[in-house]
């Protein structure tokens, strides 16, 4: 599911402006003939974890000794010692740039001792870049994935049904590969990489519970946040060490949070529930490419059913709203808007939900901009910017500038749109990759508001 939040930023604007062909002029302004330089995110903002360290030492212990498919890990493992990293495969300039930063942070926020190396040395994890299409002739429904005890593809494809790379079966961690598609958007490579580097050094689990995290299956978070740096660096607290038991860690891990995180110690914040299977097969069937459009609307009512039956009041809640909203976009927009506004109420009320809160306000913008409300789509845009900046969600934040240029240009206001609109493109570069991907997204964006430029009833 790693790519799917770029897939659904698009899925509004698609639904709206399927009409418009890709090749339609807009007469709000003509496409430009070029694009400008790609823009990249530069120092961090990052916010502590806002919860309390009895839930964080549960959310630790859930996220260290269970896999994503439920089946449970016996002991902790980890590096025990220096921890390098190589890059090999043809690499962008962004890629090299990303993982600068990454290294940087993890040994400032999570304390890590790691280092990158040349390619031709060895390593303790290897990221290797591979084509798109290469690493899903494999493993189809991958974007990217880490596996243990392999250094190359090609050890990979000779062991990937073996005991090898049998996570279960590990005692310490030696040797880990990263595989990650190359020819893909700068922003999708960065938040694989963010991703899987974070499970090969430290948790293998994600938790639909955490709304402030990386490691969480709903992917609206996609560069490491204060929450998974505090993860890993207790991970590799001094208290712990590869081959400790569930047990074991659960008698230790207080304490060591005390000490990483003395103002969790003050924190009261509600301790959620575990999240039943049941909730996430629903969910997995709405979002997932299998079912069909109606089997995927009746799951994403059952996950709502579910949660209201937990009596959630949390980002799982909203999470239900937000698929229920995206799977009806097509045909039921009044469900699809009162969806997104619910999930909206939910996601606004947390201070580590903001960034989702931002997600539907881009979708809720969107409809303002189609029906001609552009003091609300402007406002909309501007009360979420600076969380999707923080984010460093460069498409996100590319998607909301090109809503804000053509709710401008609907004032009359050209001057404005075409400086927002052009900011926008840098960001685009980044966030959609190629120039094709960038001109479309605009042209979808225009699609929005055309209709109401030719006088013609939404």
């Amino acid at each position: 599911m790693r790519a799917f939040v770029l897939v659904l930023a698009g899925l509004l604007l698609s639904a709206c402006a399927a009409s418009i062909p890709d090749d339609t002029a807009t007469r709000s302004a003509p496409l430009p003939s070029s694009l400008p330089p790609m823009k990249l995110f530069s120092s961090p903002q990052i916010a502590p974890p806002s919860r309390f360290n009895a839930a964080i030492a549960r959310d630790f212990l859930d996220l260290a000794f269970e896999l994503e498919s439920g089946r449970k890990l016996p002991v902790l493992t980890r590096f025990e010692g220096p921890i390098s990293v190589r890059v090999t495969g043809a690499q962008a300039q962004s890629l090299r740039t990303d993982l600068t930063r990454l290294l940087q942070r993890l040994r400032r926020e999570a304390g890590l001792n790691i280092t990158q190396v040349e390619r031709n040395q060895e390593a303790s994890i290897t990221i290797q870049v591979l084509s798109r299409a290469e690493l899903q002739r494999y493993v189809p429904q991958a974007a990217c994935f880490v596996v243990p005890r392999i250094s190359s593809w090609e050890e990979f494809k000779r062991n990937r049904r073996g005991a090898a790379v049998d996570w279960t079966t590990l005692q310490t961690r030696e040797r880990m590969a990263i595989f990650l598609p190359g020819d893909v958007a700068p922003q999708e490579i960065r938040d694989c990489l963010h991703e899987e580097l974070a499970q090969a050094i430290g948790p293998l689990n994600d938790l639909y519970r955490l709304g402030d995290s990386v490691f969480n299956d709903d992917n609206f978070h996609t560069v490491l946040t204060g929450f998974d740096m505090l993860i890993l660096r207790a991970y590799y607290a001094p208290e712990l060490k590869s081959g400790m038991t569930r047990e074991q860690v659960a008698a230790r891990i207080p304490s060591v949070l005390a000490r990483l995180n003395p103002r969790g110690q003050k924190i009261r914040s509600p301790v959620a529930n575990k999240t039943p299977r049941a909730w996430i097969d629903a969910i997995e069937t709405a979002l997932g490419p299998k079912a069909s459009d109606v089997k995927r609307r009746d799951a994403a009512r059952r996950a709502i059913e579910i949660a209201r039956v937990q009596q959630w009041t949390d980002n799982r809640m909203a999470f239900s709203l937000f698929a229920l909203g995206r799977l009806s976009l097509a045909g039921e927009s009044d469900i699809a808007l009162a969806s997104f506004l619910q999930a909206n109420t939910i996601y606004s009320a947390g201070p580590g939900t903001r960034l989702q809160s931002a997600h539907v306000a881009m979708q809720l913008a969107a409809f303002a901009l189609s029906s001609g409300q552009t003091e609300a789509a402007i406002r909309l845009v501007d009360e979420n910017t600076s969380v999707v900046a923080r984010a460093e969600n460069a498409a996100l934040l590319a998607t909301l500038f090109m809503i804000k240029a053509e709710a401008l240009a609907l004032q009359g206001r050209t001057a404005e749109a075409r400086a927002i609109r052009q900011d926008s493109l840098g960001w685009a570069r980044y966030g959609f990759g190629s120039e094709k991907a960038v001109r479309a997204r605009l042209r979808e964006i225009a699609g929005l508001s055309q209709r109401l430029r030719e006088g013609r009833p939404s």
